[in-house]
């Protein structure tokens, strides 16, 4: 592509990079340190496609941003500037006082409002080479479960699982629904919806992790359809890790099925596995959906970087 084509394009990419560690402080020593195995070979996969914005999954958040910030400082030193950020709270490790997951205890990471062993870890996180819209981000992460349009909680209504208490507190995001806007010079403004949705399986029968994911990859058709507020006319894209393959896995499908049929979005790279599970072989569930009005100019993923992640970058080449 030559430098005025990508000029007048806007490269967006997906990548769960799996940076998260065991406990907080840790993955910004990984990175400063500058010598980490993984890191590294994380960043590798980011300076071989260069995006222009990238939603990273797998960035344990901070409350000031520190392990993000070392990571893009990290790319900068290579070529690769990303002066603007955002990382928003989210509810991984987010600790409530009720048995979420219906162990018969409390106090663990199945009993914060997303799966974590502590706050914020493995977060979502953006990279930008232009400016977001801080004041403008519509953020869904305290959205209640029971409060999206059909949701399909686990358990019955006599008999919720695990209990009437903990559908009262239950959040939809494991770590949260955000439509961030970014302010592209010649494109104009972007809006990114962006979610990391919890996988559909490690539960019992009352399937509460699948029908969780189901509830949240159906989330952004009831928000097109207005049901959380106005949604952006034009020019946004939906992204992430939905840990959804619409045909493969234990996971509701039909939830990822239905959004792809819908006529406001396309998808430009269809049945393209996007993650290797040794217990499930290839699967589908990183995505990059871009509104119908886009034109598409190019679409990829990067070759299997098994050192960084089990996860490919999934990238998508885009103009007005």
């Amino acid at each position: 592509m030559t430098g005025a084509a990508r000029a007048e394009t806007v490269r967006i990419a997906t990548y769960n990079t799996e940076l998260s560690r065991d406990g907080p402080g840790l993955l910004l020593r990984d990175i400063a340190g500058g010598k980490d195995p993984q890191v590294l070979a994380v960043l590798d996969v980011l300076l071989s496609v260069r995006a222009d914005i990238v939603y990273l999954q797998g960035i344990d958040y901070d409350l000031e941003g520190r392990a993000l910030a070392a990571l893009a400082e990290a790319l900068t030193e290579q070529g690769l500037s990303y002066p603007h950020r955002f990382a928003a709270p989210p509810n991984a490790g987010r600790m409530t006082m009720e048995d979420l997951d219906g162990d018969g205890k409390t106090g663990g990471p199945g009993d914060a409002q997303g799966y974590g062993r502590f706050f914020g870890q493995g977060a979502p996180a953006i990279l930008s080479r232009y400016p977001v819209g801080q004041d403008d981000v519509q953020d869904f992460t305290d959205l209640l479960w029971r409060d999206l349009p059909g949701a399909m909680m686990p358990g019955t209504p006599d008999d919720p699982f695990p209990s009437a208490e903990a559908h009262a507190i239950q959040r939809l995001s494991t770590h949260g629904h955000w439509v961030v806007p970014i302010m592209h010079p010649d494109v104009g403004t972007i809006h990114l919806m962006t979610y990391h949705a919890s996988p559909p399986v490690f539960d019992g029968p009352e399937d509460r992790n699948g029908r969780r994911n189901h509830d949240e990859t159906l989330f952004w058709l009831h928000y097109l359809d207005g049901h959380f507020g106005r949604p952006p006319a034009e020019k946004f894209t939906l992204i992430g890790d939905a840990n959804l393959d619409p045909v493969l896995g234990d996971g509701r499908g039909i939830a990822m099925q239905r959004l792809l049929a819908d006529p406001r979005l396309q998808d430009p790279q269809p049945d393209l596995a996007t993650v290797n599970w040794p217990q499930t072989g290839p699967m589908r569930v990183d995505y990059v959906l871009p509104s119908s009005d886009w034109t598409v100019r190019d679409a990829g993923m990067t070759a299997p970087a098994p050192a960084a992640s089990r996860h490919r970058l999934v990238w998508v080449d885009l103009a007005r």
